[in-house]
């Protein structure tokens, strides 16, 4: 269960790094138009919100099954960083679509997203340092 939630902190930590940081860019700097470019960065930032959610809906119920004491458990983390997620998807972005007052909701929806990034790299780290104690505490691990 351990090493799911962890693939599942990396796939959502991960693929908002590789969206907004490296692939939404590129598009604006290698596409036609800025306007074909915002409409696949639209397309992208939505699929980027149902992964988000699928991933936090996982961790939460693979949190729960288990049973995580309170200090080790990722679930506000994860319960922020998918409500960043929904605000992106449901306020922020229908603001940006019909280009009302661009530079706020630009700004907002970026500070969101890097808000919802550094929620998904804290569930990672949390989970990662969680499931590396067990294995520093026993020492070097045994080729058997």
């Amino acid at each position: 269960m351990a090493r799911l939630q962890i693939f599942l902190a990396a796939l959502w930590w991960g693929s908002l790094t590789t969206v907004g940081f490296m692939v939404v860019p590129m598009l604006f700097v290698h596409l036609e138009t800025l306007a074909i470019a915002g409409q696949m960065a639209a397309k992208l930032f939505s699929a980027q919100t149902w992964l988000a959610l699928t991933c936090g809906i996982l961790l939460l119920l693979a949190a729960k099954r288990e049973n995580l004491d309170q200090a080790h458990t990722p679930s506000p983390w994860v319960v922020a960083g998918m409500l960043l997620a929904l605000l992106i998807e449901l306020a922020v972005k229908p603001h940006i679509m019909v280009r009302d007052n661009m530079a706020l909701w630009h700004n907002l929806g970026s500070a969101f997203y890097v808000l919802q990034w550094l929620c998904a790299g804290k569930v990672l780290w949390a989970r990662c340092s969680v499931s590396l104690k067990p294995a520093v505490a026993a020492g070097p691990a045994q080729n058997d």
